[in-house]
């Protein structure tokens, strides 16, 4: 039902609620090798103290999950172990008209909504990915690899890398939006001695922040009930004979800790975030704002991203700190010269839910001891990535085109693996009365060049044409061909890796309809137009890069220390379950030379 109370916070007092902050679970080990099981179970939980409790899927009955705290190098085994008891799935999951009933207010009608087919009858089967951990492809949760009640999966974590919150999630294959939902996230740190070694704000200083949307249900009354529900807006399919194409899931309720709009107490003194978007496809553009609405960003330094610590401490970005969903940001925030008062962490993005606010900060009015400076370097370990210099000149290219919906009739954005037609001669002619060639684009460089590329595969379960010697370092091109809203979080499993470019195209020439840019009566491919922008805090170690429309993005990252089948894709969740997720494998180089390739696969080495 719709008829809850007015406003946009839709009956719930803002700030009633403290922040919870999830269990830490430290394994130790008495040899080489730690283990623990955390176990996947129901649980319910109280988002707001004005709701009655919700139902979820939890790890260890906990939402989000135990915060894992490891040191580098230290090698964990663990047991993510199914343990949800017979019951129904915890969410609804309705379509509704868009221009009718937005999908960001809670409950529907069911006069004009429709139920998902399937989804109340799905079994609880997940598959838990380390997201931005450096491990074997058999350890990644590869989305096929489910398991169902009373099975484990079994996963060895090498913690071979730089200190970095990573976090952890369900990525079972079709429906990893609605697990994710249910609740299967929790937020993994790994630190070093060169973290140690600046003396960050730890302990009750140190606090993670993991934040997403969610959409509530109602009763007949119009009462919320706690219930979590995925509600999607939808609108018409090119292809009559479609289903309708539905929206990415946004929510109107944000929360903290699995707490909507909670409140922290906190000292007049600096404290160390680690702030985590696992929202399904909302993004965040934070601000701190105090009593009148003014701006306190200055009092916010940036010290890391998704992959670990930037080389020094930097500010925000004058339109505040964008997060896109699985991004991560490790932030300082001084909070000594405002005693007494209260401030909002906010999302000042333009599609931001209806109550914009994410939570507040009530600072102590009495001066705090704090010893902590903050430094001027940061990581000593970090190198920039560049060509000619620390990327070397032997490396692969790999190139990815993001398709708005609507492509070729689909009514979903699409991912498309390319391979470049160097032979002129061999470039499609458009079918009789077409101006493209599905699948064929082109594409005018900073040069002036005009490189022409065709789709080799788009479908998860097409051959594979990724191949990467493991230890060799790759460059990825992800092209947004052109779209007026959307931008795509995209993810590689396996590396980290530096963006190096951000660069702005022209794609009028790109054909929607025919799925490919314009080769007749006369070219028009899609056209570098100018150098975009990186901000500071965009060249630190990253594992999700943001490509906006109409934007040519590149990013290189080496493929060492593991090897397997993984996996790269959108991480807005409803896009990844609807087809932009892609295999790759990463295999020794002395083994692959001796490998076949299926036709149509391509191997990609160089260029």
């Amino acid at each position: 039902m719709t008829s809850v109370k007015p406003g946009p916070d839709f009956g719930l007092t803002k700030f009633a609620d403290p922040l919870r902050v999830p269990p830490v679970l430290r394994p130790h080990s008495w040899g080489e090798l730690a283990h623990v099981t955390v176990r996947v179970r129901r649980a319910q939980v109280r988002l707001h103290s004005q709701l009655p409790p919700t139902m979820v899927w939890a790890f260890d009955g906990h939402f989000p999950g135990p915060t894992f705290e490891v040191r580098r190098g230290q090698r964990l085994r663990v047991s993510w172990t199914n343990d949800i008891e017979d019951g129904p799935f915890p969410l609804t999951a309705v379509m509704v008209p868009l221009a009718e009933a937005p999908s960001n207010s809670p409950g529907y009608d069911p006069a004009t909504a429709k139920i998902i087919d399937g989804v109340a009858e799905l079994p609880a089967w997940v598959a838990v990915h380390l997201h931005g951990a450096k491990t074997g492809g058999g350890n990644d949760g590869w989305p096929h690899n489910a398991v169902l009640r009373g099975d484990s999966q079994l996963a060895e974590y090498p913690n071979d890398q730089q200190a970095t919150a990573l976090w952890y999630h369900d990525h079972a294959m079709n429906i990893t939006r609605w697990n994710v939902m249910t609740g299967l996230t929790g937020m993994y740190i790994i630190r070093d001695g060169e973290e140690d070694a600046l003396g960050l704000p730890r302990g009750r200083h140190e606090i993670p922040l993991i934040i997403c949307d969610r959409n509530l249900d109602t009763d007949q009354a119009g009462e919320l009930t706690g219930g979590l529900l995925y509600k999607v807006g939808v609108v018409p399919n090119p292809d009559p004979n479609a289903e309708p194409v539905a929206v990415a899931f946004s929510g109107p309720f944000t929360l903290v800790n699995d707490v909507i709009w909670p409140h922290l107490e906190v000292e007049a003194r600096w404290y160390r975030f680690r702030m985590l978007n696992t929202s399904n496809a909302r993004f965040f553009q934070f601000d701190l704002l105090d009593a009148d609405g003014n701006s306190q960003r200055d009092a916010i330094r940036q010290i890391g991203t998704d992959g670990g610590l930037l080389p020094k401490p930097v500010p925000l970005p004058a339109a505040g700190l964008i997060l896109a969903p699985t991004e991560r940001a490790d932030v300082l925030v001084d909070f000594s010269a405002f005693r007494g008062q209260r401030l909002r962490l906010t999302n000042t993005a333009a599609d931001a839910a209806p109550e914009p606010d994410v939570m507040e900060f009530r600072v102590r009015d009495h001066a705090a001891h704090d010893h902590f400076v903050l430094p001027e370097m940061l990581s000593t370990s970090y190198f920039r990535v560049e060509h000619g210099s620390t990327l070397p000149d032997d490396h692969d290219h790999k190139w990815v085109a993001l398709a708005p919906p609507g492509t070729s009739g689909d009514g979903h954005p699409q991912l498309w693996e390319l391979a470049e037609i160097t032979d002129p001669a061999q470039i499609p002619a458009p079918p009789p009365g077409k101006t493209a060639v599905d699948g064929v684009i082109q594409v005018k460089d900073p040069s002036g060049k005009v490189r022409t590329f065709r789709r080799v595969a788009k479908d998860f379960d097409e051959t594979t044409t990724f191949f990467i010697d493991e230890g060799r370092w790759a460059v990825w091109n992800f092209l947004h061909l052109p779209d007026v809203v959307l931008s795509h979080p995209m993810h590689i499993h396996l590396t980290e890796f530096q963006a190096l470019s951000r660069d702005i195209y022209d794609g009028q020439g790109f054909n929607v309809a025919e799925g490919g840019t314009v080769l007749t009566p006369t070219p028009i491919p899609v056209t570098y137009q100018r150098a975009g922008v990186l901000d500071e805090n965009e060249k630190g170690w990253k594992d999700t890069i943001r490509v906006n429309a109409g934007e040519l993005v590149s990013v290189a990252g080496r493929f060492i220390g593991a090897s397997g089948n993984f996996v790269y894709h959108c991480h807005i969740l409803d896009h990844e379950d609807e087809g932009m997720m892609r295999p790759f494998v990463v295999v020794p180089g002395q083994v692959r030379k001796f490998g076949h390739v299926a036709s149509g696969g391509i191997h990609q080495h160089g260029g």
